[in-house]
């Protein structure tokens, strides 16, 4: 049953990611992108706030507990913002299958803070990856080169991808200390205190959005809200190697998204470009 369960939140994560990429597109049109994350972690704080005391005890956590929560937040809300900016400008049948890319990144990283070699499966991934990138990078006016590194859309996808990527590992520790829920909790809070303080540094002015734009926040929350909730509890009952290869699924449903609700072209070279680069992240992160 436990195991049904997990596989349940395996699927829900991999909807709800390019569920919430397709909401935040759509709102990123009439609401700053900073102002969007600050909503989205507003709404889920204050549906965190009726668990606060089954799940949270603070007098047991460790000063280093409260330096990943925080880290953590830091690196979810930067994260969540550059993402939206990247799909503001960028298709998302072109900024979802870059998170592929995320593996790539933690092999060269591998190789240069831990001297790990990569296996010849690790090397096989890494060109299915760039492989796939052709198709789908190959009918943008810059084509397959160095040239799409200067859009800003891809950069911002590429910061993106980094810190999130960096933000999962400390989520698990945090897990390890805690729990999921808590872990899902101080997720919440943590991103709103940092949300709130980019919008200061931004000098971004808050105010309520135009009403029928509020319930896409509420649908952005609601999306983003389970994606984390179920990331966490997959972390916790399954291999992290064999759930993130699992979680790139997402990038075909992106796909299919740009296509479907903002008109994206070139569907077929995407989600062949696509599925050749999750076959590569899964080489890498199952095999190496």
């Amino acid at each position: 049953m436990n195991q049904i369960i997990t596989y349940f939140f395996l699927i829900i994560r991999i909807i709800s990611n390019p569920a919430a990429n397709a909401f935040q597109k759509k709102l990123s049109y009439s609401i700053p992108s900073s102002i969007i994350n600050f909503y989205t972690y507003l709404i889920l704080s204050i549906f965190c706030i009726p668990f606060f005391n089954k799940y949270v005890q603070i007098s047991t956590y460790e000063a280093n507990f409260w330096f990943y929560v925080l880290i953590a937040g830091l690196l979810c809300a930067l994260g969540t913002l550059y993402l939206i900016k990247a799909i503001n400008i960028g298709e998302l049948s072109v900024i979802g299958p870059i998170n592929s890319y995320k593996s790539v990144i933690g092999l060269i990283s591998a190789f240069i803070f831990l001297r790990e070699v990569p296996s010849v499966i690790g090397i096989a991934g890494v060109i299915l990856i760039v492989a796939g990138s052709y198709f789908i990078f190959e009918n943008e006016k810059e084509g397959f080169s160095f040239s799409l590194l200067k859009r800003k859309d891809i950069q911002y996808r590429f910061f993106a991808l980094i810190l999130t990527g960096t933000e999962a590992a400390i989520l698990k520790r945090i897990i390890i200390m805690s729990s999921v829920e808590t872990c899902f909790i101080f997720w919440c809070l943590s991103g709103l205190l940092w949300s709130f303080f980019i919008i200061f540094i931004l000098k971004r002015k808050i105010k309520l959005p135009e009403k029928e734009l509020i319930k896409y926040l509420f649908l952005i929350a609601v999306c983003l809200g389970l994606m984390q909730y179920s990331t966490n509890y997959v972390f916790e009952r399954m291999n992290v190697g064999f759930a993130l290869a699992l979680f790139q699924l997402s990038s075909v449903i992106t796909v299919f998204l740009g296509y479907k609700f903002f008109k994206e072209e070139n569907i077929i070279k995407k989600l062949t470009g696509t599925t050749i680069m999750l076959l590569g992240a899964m080489l890498i992160i199952l095999f190496n």
